[in-house]
């Protein structure tokens, strides 16, 4: 029976692990999202602010209260949602992979960091 017990844990482990990748793998997505509707909301912006500009005006500060408005809202999301994020924790960044032994190219390990001939 033990030999059941270890299957089930290890497939709830591996379960909650990827349901914590799927969960990351959302809230990426969701940034990316947020972060988009924030460059378009900045290109807006400056679009309005070059148009009044070229006739010779000024944007009026309806338009710039509301534009500017929506900017905000949209880079206040994505800080909350990148914070959200990093008290996720992501796997990748809490594990620091160290390089093979042999290195990347099966050559001398210091070769990539030595000096050069003549260097002092």
């Amino acid at each position: 029976m033990s030999l059941w017990d270890k299957l089930n844990t290890e497939l709830n482990r591996a379960g909650r692990a990827a349901q914590g990748a799927f969960d990351e793998g959302r809230l990426r997505i969701e940034i990316f999202r947020v972060r988009q509707l924030a460059d378009k909301s900045a290109q807006a912006l400056g679009y309005a602010v070059y148009r009044a500009r070229a006739k010779g005006e000024e944007l009026d500060a309806a338009a710039w209260d509301r534009l500017a408005a929506n900017l905000k809202e949209h880079e206040a999301e994505a800080t909350r949602l990148e914070e959200q994020l990093a008290q996720h924790g992501s796997p990748a960044e809490a594990a620091s992979p160290e390089p093979p032994a042999g290195g990347a190219g099966g050559g001398d390990p210091g070769a990539a960091t030595s000096n050069p001939p003549g260097a002092p």
